[in-house]
């Protein structure tokens, strides 16, 4: 049975429509409203606060901690400065994903790692024969995203000890909040200007308090996985279970995914010969791969016209769809569509999906199944490049 986060009582007070769902053992906010539409434009135009503390969380140290992390994950450790902060895939010994992820380099030897599955025991069985402690803080650290355009002034404003305007992209730093230490890294999972803000379980509510009432200031609303779900696609982040399996989770080998298959190449140093998978890698590098996840444009004119043709007005689900669907070329199935959303902010239907590497490059003109009152059609849809959005913020330094 789920249980809370340290902030629970804190989104149970303001969840007006009590529609939670389980996350990693944990009650999580799905919307706090009976529509998430204002949790979604806090994110794109505001400030939206998103508890993420049922992320796995993991603390490296010890004299071989650079050695263990960059023995797992495909990016070389040896180029993250402390300070920095990743997003990496790791891989099994065939060159398949378990999870994805963040390092934060927290100092010479300490790492911050989080997943989204436990990885513990991986992690246990890649550091044998090394000098280093693996620490599951799941449980010890809460953790929230600070997402949108008014985050950076609203940091900027409590929290003591850190230059939040110079805080760079996929950089962490340190601080205070309500007399509360804070990890502060400007990540997240939204696509926009945000922060994660990482501190100890049993103080969060304090944490939260102090974000709540300065973000009045900056239009802040709580959010919840609904309106995150909308943010991710738009942003072209990938979901674990959803867009690709983990392969240690995987019943068949089609579901489970290369890093090149996500479109995560550019994660993967070639170069380092010593991670786990390199020279399955290798291999694959060489020879190609006859998949990969790409961005989908659906034709919208041609979904309005199946509507108007039965005498119905246009609709389409408010939330992201989870459901896998065909996508075809010239009649024959050719991938499928995993994540699919309307767009508010492009006012588009866009969707990510595993598509034949033939047919991946951007420009490329589909087909996709909508299903209309019960009926499947095929509707127009070209391949684009990801992130659909991407706004200058998200990089550039915050206008405070």
């Amino acid at each position: 049975m789920p249980i809370g986060t340290p902030f629970h009582e804190r989104t149970l007070a303001l969840c007006e429509s009590l529609n939670y769902r389980e996350w990693s053992g944990y009650y999580t906010v799905s919307a706090y409203e009976a529509h998430h539409e204002h949790e979604y434009n806090a994110i794109r135009n505001s400030a939206a606060l998103i508890d993420v503390s049922p992320l796995f969380k993991y603390r490296i140290t010890g004299r071989d901690a650079t050695r263990l992390v960059d023995r797992v994950v495909t990016r070389d450790m040896r180029k993250v400065a402390v300070g920095e902060v990743i997003y990496t895939p790791w891989c099994d010994e065939n060159g398949k994903v378990i999870d994805d992820g963040t390092v934060s380099r927290l100092d010479e030897n300490t790492y911050r790692w989080t997943a989204a599955d436990p990885n513990l025991r991986w992690f246990h069985q890649n550091a044998q024969g090394m000098d280093v402690r693996i620490e599951d803080i799941s449980e010890n650290v809460a953790a929230l995203a600070l997402q949108g355009p008014t985050s950076g002034r609203l940091l900027a404003t409590i929290v003591e000890g850190a230059d939040i305007p110079n805080l760079k992209y996929f950089h962490v730093t340190n601080g205070r909040i309500a007399g509360v230490p804070v990890d502060i890294s400007r990540t997240g999972y939204t696509g926009d200007l945000g922060y994660e803000i990482w501190m100890p379980w049993n103080e969060g509510s304090r944490v939260w308090d102090a974000l709540m009432s300065a973000g009045r200031a900056f239009d802040i609303h709580p959010a919840g996985m609904l309106a995150l779900d909308m943010a991710r696609i738009e942003a072209g982040l990938l979901l674990i279970e959803v867009d690709f399996n983990s392969s240690k989770k995987a019943m068949i080998e089609l579901q489970k995914y290369s890093p090149f298959e996500l479109g995560l190449g550019r994660l993967v140093d070639m170069d380092k010969t010593r991670f786990v998978g390199h020279d399955a890698l290798v291999r694959e590098q060489k020879h190609g791969h006859t998949r990969q996840i790409a961005g989908l444009e659906v034709d919208w004119p041609s979904v309005e016209k199946l509507y108007d043709e039965i005498g119905l007005a246009p609709s389409i689900p408010a939330t992201a769809s989870r459901v896998a669907v065909p996508v075809y070329k010239n009649g024959i199935q050719i991938g499928k569509a995993t994540s699919t959303t309307w767009s508010p902010s492009l006012k588009k239907l866009i969707a990510l999906a595993t598509i034949k590497s033939d047919f991946a490059k951007p420009g490329t003109a589909l087909e996709m199944e909508i299903t209309v009152e019960a009926v499947r059609h095929r509707v127009p849809a070209s391949v684009v490049k990801t992130p659909f959005f991407n706004p200058r913020r998200k990089t550039a330094t915050p206008v405070l």
